[in-house]
């Protein structure tokens, strides 16, 4: 999560992600529409392009200018934006209503993000959901209090204690169609 937020974390950065994917590219654009210091913007455009977040493609040649594309990096970034927005959408709306509504294009209608798990595609509770260090872990710190002391502990004592079942079970009943379906309304 710090490697992500050093990318991402600030206010400015998550505001020219937003506009990025509604589609502005242009410096004078962003700067209009954020209402942004000329300065402060030309460090994070150039902070997310030495991320390869955004990527600088010409449009003009005489002087030469800019606009400020997503890469593929960038377009993975669009969950973590819509959760923001959506978030927002819920618990920060004033009394008419949200600010923009989302329709997809598939299907013509108007959705609120949802995560699902990539398996069973069922929705995800984060009271339904454990975690195990990955082949990364490396600092107790920066994982859930349990399994931090049990990495102090060491493997052998970790395994006697574990059970052996690390991957969660999904529940029977609706389809995870539905189940989304569910939790959107």
């Amino acid at each position: 999560m710090a490697r992500t937020l050093s990318v991402i974390g600030d206010r400015w950065t998550l505001m020219i992600l937003r506009d990025c994917f509604l589609r502005v590219r242009r410096f004078d654009d962003f700067q209009e529409r954020l209402g942004i210091g000329r300065p402060i913007l030309s460090d994070r455009l150039n902070k997310l392009v030495d991320a390869f977040v955004l990527t600088k493609v010409a449009y003009q040649t005489n002087p030469t200018r800019y606009e400020y594309r997503l890469t593929p990096k960038g377009l993975d970034l669009y969950p973590v934006v819509m959760s923001i927005v959506h978030w927002g959408d819920v618990h920060m709306a004033g009394k008419k209503g949200r600010p923009l509504l989302h329709q997809h294009l598939r299907c013509n209608c108007q959705f609120d993000p949802v995560m699902v798990c990539s398996e069973c595609h069922e929705v995800l509770d984060p009271r339904e959901v454990r975690t195990a260090p990955g082949p990364g872990a490396r600092h107790p710190q920066h994982l859930p209090i349990e399994l931090a002391e049990a990495l102090r502990r060491g493997p052998a004592k970790e395994r006697a204690g574990s059970g052996g079942d690390t991957k969660p079970k999904a529940k029977a009943g609706a389809s995870p169609k539905r189940r989304a379906k569910a939790a959107v309304a």
